[in-house]
C-alpha cells in the first residue's frame, strides 16, 4: 500500500495539467501514487501519456470538482490522500516532503496542514500568510479546540491532506463544490491535525476574464457556507467565535470588493446581516474603531448607511494620501535640512556606525570588528543601523537607528566612523575628520565593481558614476588575501588605503573550540556521527529568480541516513525574491535542513564535516577550516560568460568538481570528497586565498582604524603552516 495517494482531478485548464504531471513525472516516489480523475478528453490525453507513471480515471466533460474529486480518491490505494486540482501545481520535491512527514504521524492524525503561495498568469506571487500560524503550531499534533486559530488559514482543500479513513468516514460531508467550504469543514471534523510550514501547493489563480461570471447564487454561497459550518462548531465556543469571526469578515470583504451588481449587493448584504445577527455568539463584543462601526451596520442591516460609510472613507483616503504626499515631501526637506545641521556639528571621536548587508543587522565583517572594539575600545560607543522589521532580530540591547528618522541621520553626520560591508548611501557626506572602512563581504571570483561593465547581466541598473563616488569616501579596503586586494584595487579605482588584515568574520574557524562546535550541531539537530554537508549556492545575475540546481531530496536518499544536508538559500532571496523556491517555507524535513535564515553564516561552516557550492565566495571563507570543499559547476560557461570571472575556478577548484547531480553523488558516496587530491587542492587552493586570516584580523582592524596604531606595532599574520584551524565535528564529539 502506497502512503501517499496524489489524486489529480479537473479539466486541462489552459493545458495546466501538462506541467504539473511533468513535475510529479520526473520525480517518481516510490512510496507515493498519481491518480488523475481526468475530466474531458483533453486531460484524459495528457494523463495517458504521462502512463504509467499515473493512473487515468477518465469521466466525462462537465463532471463537477466534487465528483471527480471523490471518484478519484475511490480509486486510491494510499493512506493518505492530498487532492490537487488539475490547474494547480506542486513545487519541486513538495511531494516528497508531504511522503515523509505523513509516514511519520501517529494514527490519531486525520489531517496535516500545508503551507502555499498563489501565482497568476503573471509569475508567482508572495508566500501565503500562512507561514507563521503553521509554525506556531509546530511539529506535534493537535486538537482544533486547542488551537482554533487554525482556522484563519487559507481555506485551499489543496493545502490539507487527509488520512483516507477519515475522508471515507467524511466523505458525504467533505463532496461539495465549494472548496473553501470542505477544507474548513475537514478541520472541523478531525480529531487531531498536524503541520507542515512548508510550501507543498500551488494555488493557479486563472485571469478572471476566462471564468465564467459569477451568478448571484455563488455570491449567495457565502452565507450559506458559514451557516453550515458554524453548525458543526455549535458545541465548541472557542471554535465557534473565531469562525463567526471569520465568517462577517469575510462577509464584509465580498461585499466591499463592488463586483456585484446593485441588486445582488442588497440581497447579500440582507443575508449577511441576518446571519451576523442571528449566529453571533453570547456577550460577544465588537471591536472598536472604524471595524466596529462597520459591523454594527451590517448587523443592523443597514445598507444604505454602510454604502454612505464607505463613499465617506474613499473620500477620507484620498484626502489623506494628498495630504501624506506633501508630507512626504515637506519631511525630506526637512530631514535634509536636519542632516545639513548635524554636518556642523564636531565630530565625536567615540562614535561609530555598523551596517552590514543593506542593513539587515549584526553581521559579517561589521560583527566581528563591533565584538572586538567593545574589548580593546570600550570608549567607542556602537550604533547599528538596521531596517524596521529587523529591529526585533538584534541582540538584547543592541543600539540602533532605523533609516530615515531623523537620528539616523544625526549618527551618520558626527560619527567618527562608519563600517559597512556594502555602501552608506549617496546622501552620506565624507566629514574630513571621519574614517570610513570598507569591510567587503567575500573574496571575489566573479567581476565587481566597474569591472561589470562588460557584462550587461552584470551591469543591468546600476550607475557606476554613482558607484565611484560612494567608493571616493572609503578610506580604508579590507582584505583578506592579496589576490582581492589586487581585485579591490581594479574593480574599485579610488585612493582608498588596502588593509591586509583578513576577514574578522573569520577569526571564528581558529577560535572555535569542539564544545562550540557540538553546541552548534545540537542546535542544528545534527547526532553526534552524522556527517553534515552545508550546501550554499550563489546568486545568478542572468536568472530573474532562484533555479533549483539541485533535486535535494533525491540527493539525501543517496547520500544514506547518516548524511545530513543544511541548504544555504542566498540571501538575496531571503523571503521575498522567489516564493516558488523548494527552499521558500522548506523546514526541518528528514535529512534535509533549510538554514536559509539562520545566522550567523559561520556556526553552519564549524557544524558542517563538508561543503558542496557553486561559485559562491563561501568557499573562500570556508577553506580557512581546512574541511572538504565539492564544486557543483552544472552551468560554468553561463556563469562565466554572462557574469564575468577573475580566475578559471575549473582549472583552481578547492576540491572535486561535479558537472551533474549523479557525478556530485559519486563524489559524496565515495570518498572521492576527502581523498588524497582533494586534500592537495584544497591546501593550494587555502594557501592563495587564506592567506591573511588566521583568527587575530578583528583584533588587527581595532588596532590599526579605532585606536590608530600603526602598522609595525600590529600582531603579525601567522604563516598558514603554524595556524590551527577548529577542530572538525568528528574530533568535537
Amino acid at each position: 500500500m502506497p502512503e501517499l495517494s496524489v489524486v489529480v482531478h479537473g479539466p486541462n485548464t489552459q493545458d495546466h495539467l501538462t506541467g504539473l504531471l511533468d513535475s510529479l513525472a520526473d520525480r517518481p516516489l516510490p512510496d507515493t501514487e498519481v491518480v488523475v480523475a481526468a475530466v474531458g478528453d483533453w486531460a484524459r490525453e495528457t494523463a495517458e501519456r504521462h502512463a504509467p507513471h499515473v493512473q487515468v480515471l477518465p469521466l466525462p466533460d462537465g463532471t463537477s470538482d466534487a465528483t471527480a474529486r471523490a471518484a478519484g480518491a475511490a480509486r486510491a490505494a494510499g493512506r493518505w490522500l492530498h487532492f490537487v486540482r488539475a490547474k494547480d501545481g506542486l513545487p519541486p520535491g513538495s511531494t516528497r516532503t508531504v511522503a515523509e512527514r505523513v509516514a511519520g504521524l501517529p494514527g490519531t492524525v486525520d489531517l496535516l496542514l500545508l503551507d502555499h503561495l498563489r501565482s497568476t498568469w503573471r509569475g508567482s506571487g508572495p508566500p501565503s500568510p500562512d507561514g507563521p500560524l503553521l509554525a506556531r503550531a509546530g511539529r506535534t499534533d493537535l486538537a482544533l479546540d486547542d488551537s482554533a486559530y487554525l482556522l484563519r488559514l487559507t481555506p485551499l482543500l489543496g493545502t490539507r491532506v487527509l488520512r483516507a479513513g477519515f475522508w471515507r468516514a467524511h466523505e458525504e460531508q467533505l463532496t461539495t463544490d465549494d472548496e473553501p467550504h470542505a477544507a474548513l469543514a475537514a478541520l472541523l471534523l478531525a480529531d487531531r491535525v498536524a503541520a507542515l510550514p512548508h510550501i507543498a501547493h500551488e494555488d493557479r489563480r486563472l485571469r478572471s476574464a476566462a471564468l465564467p461570471p459569477v451568478t448571484p447564487a455563488q455570491h449567495y454561497a457565502l452565507v450559506d457556507r458559514y451557516e453550515s459550518l458554524l453548525d458543526l462548531a455549535r458545541e465548541r465556543p472557542a471554535v465557534y467565535t473565531v469562525l463567526y469571526e471569520i465568517m462577517v469578515r469575510d462577509c464584509l470583504r465580498a461585499f466591499t470588493r463592488g463586483d456585484m451588481p446593485e441588486d445582488v449587493a442588497r440581497e447579500f448584504f440582507r443575508r449577511a446581516s441576518t446571519a451576523a445577527l442571528r449566529r453571533r455568539p453570547e456577550g460577544h463584543r465588537r471591536p472598536a474603531g472604524l471595524e466596529g462601526i462597520r459591523r454594527s451596520l451590517l448587523e443592523e442591516g443597514a445598507y444604505g448607511r454602510y454604502r454612505a460609510f464607505q463613499a465617506a472613507n474613499r473620500a477620507r483616503r484620498a484626502v489623506r494620501s494628498t495630504v501624506r504626499s506633501g508630507r512626504r515631501r515637506l519631511g525630506a526637506q526637512v530631514r535634509d535640512q536636519q542632516y545639513r545641521r548635524a554636518l556642523h556639528r564636531p565630530v565625536d571621536p567615540h562614535l561609530a556606525v555598523f551596517a552590514a548587508y543593506w542593513n539587515r543587522g549584526v553581521a559579517c565583517n561589521p560583527a566581528a570588528i563591533a565584538a572586538k572594539a567593545a574589548e580593546l575600545a570600550p570608549h567607542i560607543h556602537p550604533v547599528w543601523v538596521v531596517t524596521g522589521e529587523n529591529a526585533a532580530l538584534l541582540p538584547p540591547g543592541t543600539d540602533h537607528v532605523v533609516p530615515g528618522t531623523r537620528r539616523y541621520w544625526e549618527v551618520l553626520a558626527t560619527a567618527k566612523y562608519l563600517v559597512n560591508n556594502v555602501n552608506f548611501p549617496n546622501a552620506v557626506v565624507k566629514r574630513p575628520d571621519a574614517v570610513h572602512l570598507q569591510t567587503h563581504h567575500g573574496t571575489p571570483l566573479k567581476r565587481m565593481g566597474v569591472d561589470q561593465l562588460p557584462f550587461p547581466a552584470a551591469a543591468q541598473g546600476l550607475d557606476f558614476d554613482a558607484l565611484l563616488e560612494r567608493v571616493d569616501k572609503w578610506d580604508y579596503s579590507l582584505s583578506a588575501n592579496s589576490h582581492t586586494t589586487r581585485m579591490w584595487e581594479r574593480a574599485y579605482p579610488s585612493r582608498f588605503v588596502s588593509l591586509d588584515h583578513g576577514y574578522p568574520r573569520n577569526d571564528v574557524y581558529y577560535t572555535a573550540g569542539a564544545d562550540d562546535i557540538r553546541a552548534i550541531r545540537a542546535r542544528l539537530g545534527i547526532a553526534p556521527g552524522r556527517r553534515a554537508v552545508l550546501y550554499a549556492p550563489t546568486h545568478r545575475d542572468y536568472e530573474a529568480g532562484w533555479t533549483p540546481r539541485l533535486d535535494l531530496a533525491a540527493l539525501a536518499d543517496r547520500l544514506g541516513e547518516d548524511t545530513v544536508l543544511l541548504v544555504r538559500g542566498h540571501y538575496f532571496y531571503d523571503g521575498t525574491a522567489s516564493p516558488a523556491s523548494p527552499l521558500t517555507g522548506l523546514r526541518r524535513s528528514g535529512r534535509i535542513v533549510d538554514v536559509s535564515s539562520y545566522d550567523p553564516v559561520e556556526e553552519l561552516c564549524l557544524a558542517s564535516d563538508a561543503l558542496v557550492t557553486d561559485y559562491s565566495s563561501i568557499m573562500f571563507d570556508y577553506a580557512n577550516l581546512d574541511r572538504p570543499i565539492v564544486v557543483h559547476a552544472d552551468d560554468w560557461e553561463t556563469y562565466r560568460t554572462t557574469r564575468g570571472v577573475y580566475f578559471d575556478l575549473m582549472a583552481e577548484a578547492p576540491g572535486p568538481v561535479a558537472r551533474t547531480q549523479e557525478e556530485l553523488t559519486g563524489i559524496l558516496t565515495t570518498d572521492a570528497w576527502r581523498d588524497d587530491g582533494a586534500a592537495k587542492a584544497r591546501a593550494v587552493f587555502r594557501h592563495r586565498f587564506c592567506e591573511y586570516d588566521d583568527g587575530r584580523a578583528a583584533e588587527r582592524v581595532v588596532r590599526r582604524v579605532l585606536l590608530g596604531q600603526d602598522e609595525a606595532s600590529l600582531p603579525p599574520v601567522l604563516p598558514i603552516g603554524e595556524r590551527t584551524p577548529a577542530p572538525k565535528p568528528e574530533e568535537a564529539s
